[in-house]
């Protein structure tokens, strides 16, 4: 290994290395914690003062994440968060964790990460490492990043400094699988930046699994929610395809799921959602354009799951039509807005498509969701109504569009006038009751 490469291993298995965790948002603070909490000196950096605000002051505006965690390793020194993007010369090792949205017209944003590689390449010193945790396209870190780098620091990737990809995989509210039991891929420039790249997520990760090469790193992440977004967009119609011959879809996706090979169960619901599963294939489309090659698969999904909106909404109005009841004025409560249960996260989600569709047709529009207490829809500003019999009760139509576990659902069963269930909630409840 070169020297410096030699010194850096040197500096992470003491844990004398400095790190900076640039984006402090679902992906970057949890690693900044986690790097902290093993004894490494950890700069939290973003440009987001109110979030500064709130984690200097040992509060956390991440549901999975408790304030005391926080507050103790404020406290301690080891977590410090800062909009002073100076402190980037400092670390040892340098870990981008900036959103990658889609622009208004669904192509890619890579406007963050660019940012971010500019404020990195300035102050870039020999013996860094630089890891990019966002989503970007295969080969963004061979094509773009990497030169960028060192055209703005004058030194030289794979000999003056270390350049590698580990794609993010935090998955918001899941109990299971978190960042210390989740493998982590890592795919560097040369073999040293593997090597390096590797060894510094070794202490704070259980398994890592090196790759040949960033575009490998970057294409498995692509492919894991491409996968995901697929076969969600074949449910999703499996969904409509029941709906017309009048079965129940869960109970067909049941059935299949017997077989012990062969099949993997996914669930139909209003649309995808969050930060990952919307996003990635479309980067994935997005850059085979680019080489002269439509991703049919991906196009059909994609089309498939922003038409299931506005299948649910239809399935409202045929449900107050069957009561004698027009979707105009009737008033519609929403419970549950955010894109999955139990996290407050609003990207992408899909019950923000339906509250618009319901919105354009004239419906009486309230919603009811515990993790989000106030919101924005068509420029209404809306306040989570509080949830008790009388709101039910004074509601043409119910729908259930995402399933926090907090809410009671028998109580809306008794109450309800009429039920628009998209999550699959009494089906599940009612298969309980029989087991």
């Amino acid at each position: 290994m070169k020297q410096t490469g030699a010194d850096l291993e040197r500096r992470i298995k003491t844990g004398k290395a400095k790190i900076a965790v640039l984006g402090l948002g679902y992906v970057g603070l949890p690693l900044a914690l986690a790097f902290a909490e093993k004894g490494f000196a950890c700069f939290g950096i973003d440009a987001d003062r109110s979030k500064l605000k709130q984690l200097n002051a040992g509060k956390s505006y991440i549901p999975d994440i408790p304030s005391t965690q926080i507050k103790a390793q404020v406290k301690k020194g080891a977590l410090m968060p800062t909009d002073n993007f100076a402190k980037l010369s400092l670390a040892d090792a340098i870990l981008v964790c900036v959103p990658t949205p889609l622009s208004k017209s669904k192509d890619p944003d890579f406007s963050f990460v660019l940012n971010a590689v500019d404020a990195v390449g300035p102050r870039l010193k020999p013996g860094q490492l630089v890891v990019i945790e966002s989503t970007i396209y295969p080969g963004m870190t061979v094509e773009l990043i990497g030169p960028r780098l060192e055209k703005q620091s004058g030194l030289k990737a794979d000999k003056d400094f270390f350049l590698a990809m580990s794609p993010e995989r935090i998955d918001p509210g899941n109990k299971k699988y978190t960042l210390r039991n989740t493998p982590k891929v890592v795919g560097g420039i040369d073999r040293t930046s593997t090597i390096l790249a590797g060894l510094l997520y070794q202490q704070i990760i259980n398994k890592v699994v090196p790759v040949s090469s960033p575009t490998v790193a970057e294409m498995a992440k692509l492919l894991e929610n491409t996968f995901r977004q697929i076969n969600i967009g074949l449910v999703n119609e499996i969904a409509i395809i029941c709906d017309k011959l009048g079965i129940n879809v869960l109970e067909v996706i049941d059935a299949s799921s017997t077989k012990p090979f062969g099949f993997m169960s996914f669930y139909p619901g209003p649309g995808i959602g969050g930060h990952c599963i919307p996003v990635d294939p479309i980067y994935l489309s997005w850059k085979m354009k680019s080489l002269n090659y439509r991703a049919r698969f991906i196009e059909l999904a994609t089309d498939i799951n922003a038409e299931m909106p506005r299948f649910w909404v239809n399935k409202i109005q045929q449900g107050l039509n069957n009561k004698k009841k027009s979707l105009k004025n009737a008033a519609v409560l929403v419970m549950g807005v955010t894109y999955k249960k139990d996290i407050d996260d609003l990207r992408e989600s899909p019950v923000l498509e339906i509250m618009h569709l319901l919105i354009e047709a004239g419906a009486d529009l309230r919603y009811h969701d515990p993790f989000v207490p106030v919101m924005e829809v068509d420029g209404r500003r809306l306040k989570s109504a509080k949830f008790s019999r009388e709101l039910i009760r004074s509601t043409d139509c119910v729908v259930i569009a995402t399933d926090h576990s907090q809410i009671d659902y028998g109580l809306i069963k008794k109450e309800a006038d009429l039920i628009i269930d998209t999550r699959g909630v009494y089906y599940r409840l009612g298969k309980r009751a029989l087991t």
